[in-house]
C-alpha cells in the first residue's frame, strides 16, 4: 500500500470552501499533506491547508498546472474545468471522482439522460437548449403547467431551480440550457450517501430526511435516521447503490431522492462529493463522511457508516436584512444545551441565506433531537454588526 501518512504524498483539493475545511480536519488527523486551489484568498481552507494556491477553478491552465503539482486530485465542488482534468488523467494523474463522472453530473440534462439510460427511477423530464425553445413548447401545447424548471449548469442551494405555475413565472429566468421536470407530489425528500473505493467496496449511510425552508428552497434540517418505514429505507439505499455502481463511482456520492405518495423512490439529483446531508455524521456516526471520503479516494478500507446516536443538522444561514461582518447572536445560549455542537465555516461576511455554518444536535431519541433542533433554530441568528 502506498504511504499517504506523514510522507511526501500530496493530496490536491479543488475548492477551498466549508466542505474542504471539514475535510482538512480529517487530513490533519491522518497527517496527509494537502494542497488546495480556490479563487478566494480568504476561503475557509486558506489558513489551515498545508499549501494554498489562489486561482480560477474553471480556468483550464490554472487547474492543469495545479494538478501537475499533486499526487492525487479530488474536489469539494463540482464546477471545475473538466477538460483540464481529462488531460491530467490521460497523463497519469489519479483523479477521484473520475472526470467522466463529473462531466455527466455537472450538467443536469446529462445527469437525467444517464438515469434514463441506466433504468434509474427519476421524474420525467424535457431538455431545452435555451429558454425560448421551452416557451415554444408551451405555446404548441407540448408541455403544460405546473412543472419544475432547472438550469442545466451552475445551480446550487436552491439557485437555478424554480416551480413554474404560469407563463409569468417564465419571465426573468436565465436564457440558457435547461430542463423541465414533471412536478412530483411527494411525502419526503430523502438522501443516501454512498462511499465506494477503487476496489469496488461500497457502503451506504443511513437514509436521512431533509426539511426545506419554504422561501429559500434551502435545507433547514437534516434528520438521521429518516422517520420512514424500514421497507422504504431499504428501497432508497438500493437505488442509491445502483446509481453509484452505474457510474462506477470512486469517492463519496450523495444521492437526493423523493419518496412519492405511493412510496416509490425517484432520484432527484446527485452530488459527487461530501454533502450537506452528511454533516450530522461528524458527531453522530462511527465514521464521518469526510473521513470516509478520504478512505474511499485513497483506496483504504471503508469505515463503519452506522450512527452511534440520532443526529439532526440545522443549517446556519444569513438572516434576511443583514449584510456585513458576521455576528452569531445567542450562540452562548445554544451551547448551554446538551448534545449541541456548532460548526462555524470561517466566512467573515454574512448576507441573506448565505450558508455560514451548521449546528448538530445528537440525542438517543430522534423526536427529542427534533425538538432541540427547533429550539436551536429559533434561538441563534446569523446577523451583522
Amino acid at each position: 500500500m502506498k504511504n499517504y501518512f506523514s510522507s511526501s504524498f500530496r493530496l490536491g483539493v479543488l475548492g477551498g470552501g466549508q466542505l474542504g475545511k471539514m475535510l482538512l480536519s480529517e487530513t490533519q488527523k491522518f497527517d496527509v499533506f494537502t494542497v488546495v486551489l480556490d479563487a478566494n484568498k480568504e476561503a475557509p481552507c486558506a489558513q489551515i491547508c498545508n499549501e494554498f494556491h489562489q486561482g480560477d477553478l474553471l480556468d483550464f491552465e490554472t487547474v492543469y498546472n495545479f494538478g501537475k503539482q499533486v499526487d492525487l486530485l479530488t474536489i469539494e465542488i463540482e464546477n471545475v474545468n473538466i477538460d483540464a482534468l481529462d488531460k491530467l488523467e490521460a497523463e497519469g494523474l489519479t483523479i477521484y471522482p473520475k472526470p467522466k463522472n463529473l462531466r455527466v453530473i455537472q450538467n443536469k440534462a446529462q445527469q437525467k439522460k444517464f438515469y434514463k439510460d441506466h433504468n434509474i427511477p427519476a421524474a420525467e423530464f424535457n431538455h431545452y437548449a435555451y429558454l425560448e425553445e421551452l416557451k415554444h413548447s408551451y405555446e404548441n401545447d407540448i408541455i403544460d403547467f405546473p412543472f419544475v424548471w432547472k438550469a442545466a449548469r451552475f445551480g446550487y442551494d436552491g439557485n437555478g431551480v424554480k416551480v413554474v405555475r404560469n407563463i409569468a413565472d417564465l419571465e426573468g429566468l436565465p436564457s440558457g440550457e435547461c430542463i423541465t421536470e414533471k412536478l412530483i407530489p411527494f411525502k419526503n425528500e430523502l438522501a443516501v450517501i454512498v462511499a465506494r473505493n477503487e476496489r469496488g467496496e461500497t457502503k451506504t449511510y443511513p437514509v436521512v430526511e431533509m426539511e426545506f425552508h419554504p422561501e429559500a428552497n434551502q435545507v433547514e434540517y437534516v434528520i438521521c435516521p429518516a422517520r420512514i418505514q424500514e421497507a422504504v429505507a431499504q428501497k432508497a439505499q438500493k437505488v442509491a447503490l445502483k446509481v453509484a455502481d452505474s457510474f462506477d463511482f470512486v469517492g463519496l456520492l450523495a444521492v437526493e431522492m423523493f419518496q412519492t405518495e405511493d412510496d416509490e423512490i425517484l432520484v432527484n439529483e446527485v452530488a459527487p462529493r461530501t454533502h450537506n446531508s452528511g454533516h450530522y455524521s461528524i458527531e453522530a456516526s462511527y465514521t464521518n463522511q469526510f473521513e470516509q471520503h478520504l478512505r474511499s479516494i485513497l483506496n483504504l478500507p471503508l469505515g463503519n457508516t452506522e450512527s452511534k446516536v440520532a443526529g439532526i443538522m440545522v443549517n446556519l444561514v444569513g438572516a434576511e436584512g443583514y449584510t456585513g461582518n458576521v455576528v452569531y447572536e445567542n450562540i452562548e445560549d445554544i451551547l448551554k444545551i446538551d448534545g449541541v455542537t456548532p460548526h462555524i465555516y470561517g466566512k467573515t461576511i454574512t448576507k441573506p441565506f448565505r450558508k455560514m455554518g451548521h449546528v448538530t444536535i445528537v440525542n438517543t431519541d430522534i423526536n427529542e433531537a427534533r425538538k432541540v433542533a427547533q429550539q436551536v433554530k429559533e434561538t441563534i441568528r446569523v446577523i451583522s454588526k
